[in-house]
């Protein structure tokens, strides 16, 4: 088959592989649409150990199976004897894998085996490049469960979101979807931030106008770090989400003095995965529609164009 092999620092390869062999319990899926990530960009700049070359990019695919069903995949892989997973806090798994980190070859290819388990079949009025949307939106549906799980009982449900990627517009998304009120997003890219508005019916400002209960940081930075412990009220709630840096930008004094809650989130339980997907089918996170497609061998000139910022939707797709 063909895929699209990171090979070195800012290399990428198009070109023929062995197919995949599905264990027991997996099945192989021919992927039609695998969403550009900010990891897989990480790894392509050199800046995740966890994704050493040469390997197979790419976790947020869609396609169909080899009896015909029209899946997206879950690509958190993990062991359902432990003690998380039993909890049904499967991310936390000590043993968990996920697609595009050894041993497990990603999806930005024509096939990629995955358990079966981690099959979320789509209804026929949904795209394979929507479905394709379903892992980052998931990851932020986790996380504003947790945030607005964690506000005060008497808090309105009230929230700034911290980047305009897939992740912050996600995030901004389900926000709506379970009921928050006052949801603003700030993002840096004029013109991305004008995509947003018109495509999306998202507010975009430069800054709330007040403090909020919930701030929700989905870039990850030193500098958005210190920007959401500024824009976060006392007794108010911040999701880390954004994985740019590990270091700065934490005012623990004032997170202290004024107990504010810091929560950092990692992917999403399958309980999450599953509740995103049902609400995207259920049309409550909008048209699903900010996304722009390009073939999986132009797949370098996309990783180009994201790093540039010249692409204004917040999710590249690639075909294979």
């Amino acid at each position: 088959m063909k895929a699209l092999v990171y090979t070195g620092v800012e290399t990428l390869e198009y070109r023929s592989v062995a197919d995949p062999v599905a264990e027991k319990g997996e099945t192989l899926v021919r992927i039609d649409s695998v969403g550009v990530c900010g990891s897989d960009m990480h790894a392509f700049l050199g800046h995740d150990d966890r994704r050493p070359a040469p390997l197979i990019l790419g976790h947020e695919g869609a396609g169909v199976t080899s009896d015909g069903r029209r899946v997206t995949i879950n690509p958190l892989v993990t062991d359902p004897k432990s003690a998380a997973s039993r909890s049904g806090r499967e991310n936390l798994c000590p043993s968990r894998q996920i697609i595009s980190m050894p041993p497990r070859e990603g999806a930005f290819a024509e096939q990629v085996a995955v358990p079966e388990s981690n099959l979320v079949e789509i209804p026929d009025h949904i795209t394979l490049e929507q479905a394709a949307l379903a892992e980052p939106i998931a990851v932020s549906w986790h996380a504003v469960r947790l945030g607005l799980a964690a506000l005060h009982p008497t808090d309105i449900r009230c929230a700034h979101v911290i980047g305009g990627g897939a992740i912050g517009v996600a995030a901004a998304l389900s926000l709506k979807a379970m009921g928050a009120e006052g949801v603003t997003l700030s993002e840096p890219n004029a013109a991305r931030a004008a995509y947003l508005c018109d495509t999306c019916g998202i507010d975009v400002v430069e800054k709330p106008e007040q403090s909020v209960p919930l701030v929700i940081d989905a870039v990850g930075f030193a500098s958005t770090r210190a920007t959401a412990c500024e824009l976060v009220c006392p007794g108010g709630v911040i999701l880390h989400i954004g994985l740019g840096s590990a270091e700065g930008g934490l005012d623990i004094r004032r997170i202290t003095l004024q107990e504010i809650t810091l929560i950092g989130t990692y992917t999403y339980t399958a309980q999450d995965f599953r509740d995103a997907c049902r609400a995207m089918f259920e049309g409550r996170l909008g048209a699903l529609d900010w996304f722009e497609t390009r073939e999986l061998s132009a797949g370098f000139a996309a990783f180009a164009e994201l790093r540039s910022g010249k692409t204004h939707a917040p999710k590249i797709i690639l075909k294979p």
